[in-house]
């Protein structure tokens, strides 16, 4: 990552100054660390503003894909932050298990409560996220959970939206900059059905393989036992000429029954069944 003396100007650049002083009048930060776009920025100013007395949290669950914690813990080692990984099996909840509609809700109440409890057992008082400004436009129940813990979102309070995160990624020099939108291995199961290790697997090995092919922009909703692939409709022809091998790997990674999805990836696909 690049140093402190960078020059911030512009819209954006007035928008990192303020982070970095609201972070620095915290005295201390806890965050809530992914590795994706939002939280590893976060995590990287933090560690700007902070130095040791920030800290990134991972939470690391069977809804975490064995990459992104792989990933997580090498971007927290480029950021020179502070990482602490909290393992939590939230398999055994009905509520997050079972998949219902506010599953998010329940997945986020469990997470930062464990993040404030090491937040309060490092001394440190305030605890942030990576929200921002362009996730209020998605159903996103674990808002609500965020709110009740206390939870602080700064990205969100001075504005940010996902393209000036992206943007203030590349001149610090950080590699998720371009990083693909990511979310947890539940959101590629429908709500209701029961999400199972075998299914979460199933789904990693799936988009793993897919990504090995060169697609970028992509999910596996595991429906039962079929698996649908949606990918960035630019990516669709591509997808077809593949088609003997897609479903060659698909197989072998666990999942019966393999369909491309013509309408191609899209944001939070499976909120479209709930407005039914």
């Amino acid at each position: 990552m690049k140093t402190k003396e960078l020059i911030w100007r512009g819209a954006v650049g007035k928008k990192v100054l303020a982070l970095l002083d609201w972070l620095r009048g915290q005295g201390s930060v806890a965050v809530g660390f992914s590795g994706g776009v939002d939280s590893t920025f976060l995590a990287a100013v933090a560690q700007l503003a902070l130095g040791k007395k920030a800290l990134a949290v991972t939470i690391d669950t069977p809804l975490l894909a064995r990459s992104e914690l792989r990933e997580a813990r090498a971007l927290a080692r480029q950021i020179g932050i502070r990482l602490r990984v909290e393992k939590i099996n939230v398999l055994t909840e009905p509520s997050i298990a079972g998949n219902p509609p506010d599953r998010c809700y329940y997945c986020k109440k469990i997470d930062f409560t464990r993040i404030f409890e090491v937040a309060r057992a490092e001394g440190i008082a305030c605890v942030c996220d990576g929200t921002n400004v362009d996730d209020q436009g998605d159903y996103r129940p674990g808002s609500k959970a965020l709110a009740e813990v206390g939870s602080q979102s700064p990205l969100k309070q001075f504005g940010f939206t996902k393209a000036d995160i992206r943007a203030a990624s590349r001149q610090l020099g950080l590699p998720t900059a371009e990083k693909p939108a990511m979310a947890c291995l539940a959101s590629r199961f429908p709500y209701g059905s029961q999400i199972t290790q075998r299914g979460l697997t199933a789904v990693e090995r799936a988009e793993l393989a897919l990504r090995a092919l060169g697609f970028k922009q992509l999910r596996v909703r595991l429906h039962g036992d079929v698996g649908r692939i949606e990918l960035a409709p630019a990516e669709l022809a591509r997808a077809l000429k593949l088609r003997e091998q897609i479903h060659t790997l698909l197989k072998a990674a666990g999942i019966r029954y393999v369909t491309l999805d013509l309408a191609g990836y899209r944001l939070g696909s499976l909120n479209e069944a709930l407005a039914s």
